[in-house]
């Protein structure tokens, strides 16, 4: 029954390892340019132990998408739910927190969507396809705060939430991209500044 029990932890243990390190890799240098015989060795892990989870690497970038996802999604709830600020506050404090470690140059090391959605979305459908699910559940989550803004009074109600937090996360997507592209921090500040405008405080 021991070794039984054993097993389990320490199988989690390895996935875990190999999406943990592949994902930082992968953040240095996209998913095409990185050979699985490389994430292996930087995982410390035989290729068996990779087959027992993922069925190609394809699979290992659709887990790897999951997983990053649902940390970001929970890290989000935690932030939205702080109570010692309005709902519009959080929402400034979401949006200059993207600006700030993108200027501190730690974009690199959280900002996998945006570092893979131009990348694997013609390349893997089912890549795509989780990438499209989980920036939707982000929108969802700006959207209910914006909802909340609301209800308190701290945001105009004439607003659409939906379309307002599409709109954002779509703005700051694009500006990260233009940020990478320039090595410039401009259009993430003009980012915050639209986010202002495009929330308006009503006290």
């Amino acid at each position: 029954m021991q070794k039984y029990d054993e097993r389990p932890h320490t199988y989690q243990d390895t996935r875990e390892r190999i999406l943990a390190t592949g994902e930082q890799l992968i953040l240095g240098r996209g998913f095409s340019a990185l050979g699985l015989s490389e994430i292996l060795a930087a995982a410390a892990v035989p290729k068996g132990s990779f087959y027992h989870y993922f069925q190609s690497k394809e699979g290992f970038g659709v887990a790897m998408l999951e997983r990053y996802f649902a940390d970001y999604q929970q890290r989000l709830t935690s932030q939205f739910a702080d109570q010692s600020l309005s709902a519009r506050e959080r929402l400034l404090m979401y949006f200059a927190g993207w600006q700030e470690t993108t200027d501190n140059g730690e974009c690199h090391k959280f900002c996998l969507a945006v570092k893979l959605a131009a990348e694997v979305s013609d390349l893997s459908e089912p890549m795509r396809a989780v990438l499209s699910v989980g920036m939707r559940g982000i929108c969802t989550q700006i959207a209910e705060t914006i909802r909340l803004a609301q209800a308190e009074g701290s945001v105009s109600a004439a607003l659409n939430a939906e379309e307002s937090a599409t709109s954002l996360y779509s703005m700051w997507v694009g500006a990260s991209l233009l940020a990478k592209v320039h090595h410039e921090r401009q259009p993430l500040t003009q980012a915050l500044k639209q986010t202002e405008l495009l929330l308006p405080a009503t006290r």
